[in-house]
């Protein structure tokens, strides 16, 4: 049997998921029904979280208080990219290995950097922009 729940405590979960889909439930049952939340509601809240991203996986970070949840939308720097070009949803189903290409400006470019400055290992700004650039060059888009 799990330790005792304080309702005081701060607890931080990090889920991935496809943006504006509800996902399965089943899934999120075990990581917060021992915290007593209802795993419908969070999922409904998650889906409302994530509707600008959809069709994209991305990671939902969900800190939990007092049976309170406040979720948060933690980007990839591929979602970034991809979400920079304005590509349409594609449904995942249907096409597993998606294969994306397109032109990035590096405007563009620096402006998701500075986006991801703080949690980025790099020292400067240089450094950062060098993780951005070959994260497009492996997600199939040319600067």
């Amino acid at each position: 049997m799990p330790p005792k729940f304080h309702p005081k405590e701060i607890k931080v979960v990090y889920l991935r998921c496809t943006g504006g889909k509800i996902g399965a439930r089943s899934a999120l049952a075990p990581k917060i029904g021992p915290l007593g939340l209802c795993p419908k509601k969070v999922a409904d809240d998650i889906a409302k979280a994530t509707s600008n991203w959809k069709g994209l996986r991305i990671t939902v970070k969900l800190t939990l208080q007092n049976r309170q949840a406040r979720i948060s939308v933690v980007p990839s720097v591929s979602a970034l990219i991809i979400k920079a070009l304005k590509e349409p949803p594609r449904n995942r189903k249907k096409q597993k290995k998606i294969k994306h290409w397109g032109n990035i400006t590096f405007n563009e470019i620096v402006n998701i950097s500075q986006q991801m400055c703080h949690r980025s290992l790099a020292r400067e700004l240089s450094g950062n922009i060098k993780v951005v650039l070959g994260t497009a060059q492996s997600v199939g888009y040319t600067v």
